[in-house]
């Protein structure tokens, strides 16, 4: 019998659910795989820009072997179920919002004042909720980076850019975020994630005033010397766009997005996991637009852009390794307080606390697997051993502020290290090639991200949840 008959015709059983038999052994390799991430790269960076596929192959491979050899046909469902449902969703719309927005040069960057920096990150934090952080990321850092060339310290600029474009501004759609996007192929509306509009504006105005009172007192010091204490208008200068027509094709993907959360079609078996047609046109179209916009779009624009493949060639990589040690914890966590990890359950109650549980995580390890585990441990403490659609369901309904507390923790809480997104270390390296002395890993947290961050974090749990 084929792989695919198999898992199709699996039988019915009486058994318990997979995670209320699961041990917690089983999350080791998981916890291997995000302290690889975490902690590799900065005590050796060179092995690991050398073997970081092998070190997430070792991790995958320490828990499949071992699980399909414990579990069989159950387990070979299950592992092409988060390959099928969540990891070629997840990596399709990443690779287009990547390829679309590398397209696209903006041109004609004014001289750097306050108020024009202010500016770029307000649009980019607006932006990253329709493009993604790293499509918004992409797009405006190299600007941001000419507009305040020759400045004696310019960090804090791209410091906030982190905070505000690559991680608060995606909190608005599935868009911008990836662990927004994980919701969404859970089950969470499209449009659901407006309802954290109040957050994101609180965070987002009080960081952006931040800025704004920063830069000006920063750019008025170090123009002290020279007697001028003004701030100079900024030049007028004409903003272009390189490769306009990309923007269509982001339109296209933000269409096959709300299209495949609208449209109620039937269900078909792919390799004996059920999948709806619209899930299938969604991947169909989104594909599309990443192949037009690599056929339509002149080389050397992307050339202009500093356009690699190597960001999104890591991303796929490392997420492949994350999704499929993340089965176990996922199992596990759904089955609430009958499962090996009921003691975490059974502390983690009220919204305040989902928030910053999931952020504290969020901001040492990637915020989208965190996302999913504490998504699932509200689930499985609340509607244990249902059916996930009927689980989403009913938390939306009758606790919606946990799955805000979540989503908010997770994006918000992304910007408190290099290693909470997937965006902040692609945008940390590309100001270091242009010349900018970015802080260090810790310099960052602790001269940046606990005086600034913190606080506003800390206000907005205390007025939200």
């Amino acid at each position: 019998m084929s792989p695919a008959v198999a898992l199709a015709s699996l039988p019915a059983s009486d058994a318990p659910p997979l995670g209320e038999v699961l041990s917690a052994w089983g999350i080791v390799p998981f916890a291997g795989m995000l302290l690889s991430i975490a902690l590799l790269p900065l005590l050796s960076p060179h092995f690991w820009r050398r073997h970081y596929p092998k070190v997430t192959s070792l991790w995958a491979l320490a828990f499949t072997v071992p699980f399909l050899a414990a579990h069989g046909a159950l387990a070979r469902y299950e592992i092409l179920h988060v390959a099928l449902v969540d990891y070629v969703p997840f990596l399709t719309l990443l690779w287009a919002l990547f390829t679309v927005s590398g397209g696209i040069v903006v041109r004609g960057t004014p001289r750097a004042t306050p108020a024009v920096n202010t500016t770029l990150l307000a649009v980019g934090t607006v932006a990253a909720s329709w493009i993604g952080t790293t499509g918004a990321a992409m797009l405006l850092i190299r600007p941001l980076l000419r507009a305040n060339a020759g400045r004696r310290r310019a960090s804090h600029v791209v410091v906030f850019f982190i905070f505000l474009v690559a991680n608060v501004g995606g909190a608005l759609t599935p868009l911008g975020d990836p662990p927004l996007f994980l919701g969404f192929l859970h089950g969470v509306p499209f449009f659901w994630t407006l309802h954290l509009a109040p957050h994101f504006l609180f965070v987002s105005i009080l960081l952006l005033g931040s800025f704004y009172l920063l830069d000006r007192f920063r750019m008025r010091r170090d123009a002290a010397p020279t007697g001028s204490r003004e701030e100079a208008p900024a030049d007028k200068v004409r903003i272009r766009l390189g490769g306009a027509w990309n923007l269509l094709f982001a339109a296209g993907i933000v269409g096959a997005v709300l299209l495949s959360g609208l449209w109620e079609s039937p269900s078909v078996l792919v390799l004996g996991v059920s999948l709806q047609w619209s899930d299938l046109a969604r991947e169909a179209l989104i594909a599309a637009m990443g192949i037009l916009s690599l056929a339509t779009t002149p080389r050397g624009l992307r050339v202009e852009n500093g356009f690699s493949w190597e960001p999104i060639r890591e991303v796929a990589i490392l997420f492949a390794g994350i999704f499929a040690t993340i089965i176990p914890a996922i199992a596990i966590l759904k089955a609430g307080e009958r499962g090996a990890l009921a003691f975490l359950i059974e502390r983690i109650r009220e919204p305040w606390q989902f928030f910053w549980a999931t952020g504290l995580l969020s901001s040492v390890l990637d915020n989208a697997p965190t996302y999913l585990t504490f998504l699932n441990v509200g689930l499985g403490r609340l509607y244990p051993g249902l059916p996930e659609a009927t689980q989403v369901a009913r938390i939306l309904a009758e606790h919606p502020q946990v799955v805000a507390a979540v989503s908010s923790g997770a994006v918000f809480m992304g910007a408190n290290s290099y290693i909470g997104n997937a965006p902040n270390f692609m945008v940390k390296s590309i100001a270091e090639e242009a010349g900018m002395a970015m802080p260090s890993f810790f310099g960052y947290v602790f001269r940046w991200a606990l005086p600034i961050l913190l606080p506003a974090f800390l206000m907005a749990g205390w007025i939200f949840f």
